[in-house]
């Protein structure tokens, strides 16, 4: 897969949000997004996945626009902010709920899935008494579970424990070696290090494409990336 945006500008509110961006992302590499708090790292990813329409510009997948040739990318795994899930069903209930909308991966899938994150599918406990560690993973499961071929990913590691952060780090890997996308944004330096090989720097809104893996950075110039 080859995602390519193109001169990407949003507006809200008369306010540059997303300020003429160029990159370019393609299968088998991890990516990093990275900025501190306010730099629009999130609103890149809403466009990336479709969510906004940009106000000029394009984001073209394998040949075809967003938003004229296509709502969505195609095969999309997606996790951005807080995970929105049904609070009186169980973990499972849920999982199988959103699984139904493809019919691409059976209940015994899920289950492994959720093995491999510590969390007992086999419990009734509603969602709602979940906590925030909990509720990540199942968030980051209904990204994973159809092992799309693009993951967009908003801060997977936040409330993680250090197990599953562990257990996240080895599937990102394998997928990078399947030959998927990953693009994904953490605050957590030692996951921007270890998975990313390119990282794109959002300040105010505008992004630069770094070519040079984060662990390699000057002292300063990660300070200024917030990684």
């Amino acid at each position: 897969m080859l995602i390519q945006v193109n001169s990407l500008t949003k507006e809200l509110r008369h306010c540059k949000v997303l300020d003429n961006i160029n990159l370019e992302f393609c299968s088998g590499k991890i990516y990093g997004i990275v900025g501190v708090n306010g730099s629009s790292k999130t609103m890149l990813l809403r466009a990336l996945s479709g969510l906004i329409r940009p106000t000029s510009g394009e984001i073209i997948a394998d040949g075809r626009t967003l938003h004229k040739d296509m709502d969505f990318p195609p095969d999309m795994g997606l996790l951005i902010e807080k995970p929105e899930l049904l609070e009186q069903f169980s973990g499972l209930e849920n999982l199988k709920m959103l699984a139904g909308i493809k019919n691409k991966i059976s209940e015994a899938r899920i289950i492994e899935w959720m093995q491999r994150f510590s969390l007992d599918a086999h419990s009734k406990q509603p969602v709602r008494k979940y906590s925030l560690g909990m509720k990540q993973k199942l968030g980051i499961i209904q990204a994973l579970m159809e092992e799309p071929r693009l993951l967009i990913l908003d801060e997977p590691f936040n409330a993680l424990d250090a197990e599953s952060a562990r257990t996240l780090r080895e599937v990102l890997l394998q997928c990078k070696e399947q030959d998927r996308l990953i693009i994904l944004t953490s605050h957590h330096a030692e996951d921007i290090a270890l998975l990313c090989g390119e990282v794109a720097e959002m300040q105010s809104g505008k992004a630069l494409s770094v070519k040079t893996p984060p662990s390699t950075l000057p002292a300063g110039r990660a300070g200024a990336a917030g990684i």
